[in-house]
């Protein structure tokens, strides 16, 4: 059992992973964030990558999502846990509360690059609920043990559900777009979960995110606008919660848990095997038993 885990500054200074070491993984689509680091928790095979690289280097659009996921699939982990920093549109959703999304809604202009097809091959999974059920339920019971078991973090909420909106970045929202997410009835908005979400069902694997409530963005008139500052302090504020958090999860993640993400691309390819030039087909490798 190896379970892949993307996420922020304070998850790789984290005293529970055991044997950590850093390692190069290459793909064919081109390196990942950074090294990825190989630890070992509860006795299960943990494999961590920096999103946007050490020393926080990468803006959102810069981050290679595609080497990122299809390095966790060499790495033949049986899921993937993002954990991300995002904002509030609701009164509810407080700063450093914590929100485990099951929906997305697209606001980038990239999605060329959120997909491991094209360059001859054709192919379109579902993703009409983009996030594992048994990984979403997982992190919900866990976070919920951790902030009750926890003087710490009793004032922390946990939200079970939600719609995260990804936005492009990497300036915040203005008022007129924030306001305008809030009407819709959406409950966060951040700037690097959904590719994540997408590439991982491409890739047939069960993907659930622990979003850390960092701001109100800036629709709330008596918080003020979000910035960095206010960001990287609410961040690692939450860090010590969603590394406990992790670590309950992974403590409990079983062998084989059920996931349809596992047979996402049955009937997904539609080009001709014939068709599909070989140096495509050589990127995406596990596409091909799903074919003919």
């Amino acid at each position: 059992m190896s379970i892949g885990i993307i996420g922020g500054s304070g998850l790789y200074e984290w005293g529970a992973l055991k044997d950590g070491q850093w390692m190069d993984v290459r793909t064919p689509w081109g390196n990942p964030s950074d090294q990825i680091l190989k630890g070992t928790l509860d006795g299960k095979e943990v494999f961590f990558i920096p999103r946007h690289g050490r020393g926080h280097r990468l803006l959102p659009s810069e981050i290679n999502y595609r080497a990122n996921i299809h390095a966790l699939k060499q790495l033949q982990v049986d899921g993937i846990i993002s954990v991300t920093a995002v904002g509030s549109l609701h009164e509810n959703i407080r700063p450093r509360d914590v929100l485990i999304p099951d929906q997305y809604f697209d606001r980038t202009r990239s999605s060329p690059q959120h997909t491991f097809f094209g360059s001859g091959i054709a192919g379109h999974v579902s993703l009409g609920d983009p996030v594992c059920p048994f990984l979403h339920k997982l992190l919900g019971d866990i976070a919920t043990q951790v902030r009750d078991s926890s003087d710490a973090f009793s004032d922390r909420k946990v939200h079970r559900a939600g719609t995260y909106v990804n936005m492009e970045g990497p300036a915040f929202s203005t008022r007129a777009e924030s306001e305008f997410y809030r009407r819709q009835g959406f409950e966060i908005i951040g700037m690097t979960s959904l590719p994540e979400a997408r590439l991982a069902r491409e890739a047939e694997l069960p993907y659930a995110a622990l979003a850390l409530i960092t701001d109100y963005d800036c629709w709330h008139r008596e918080e003020g606008h979000v910035t960095a500052e206010m960001v990287s302090g609410h961040v690692r504020a939450n860090t010590a919660f969603a590394q406990a958090i992790l670590q309950g999860v992974v403590g409990q993640l079983p062998d084989g848990f059920p996931s349809a993400a596992r047979t996402a691309l049955i009937g997904a390819v539609m080009t001709d095997p014939s068709a599909i030039p070989p140096d495509t087909l050589k990127k995406v490798a596990w596409v091909e038993a799903r074919m003919g």
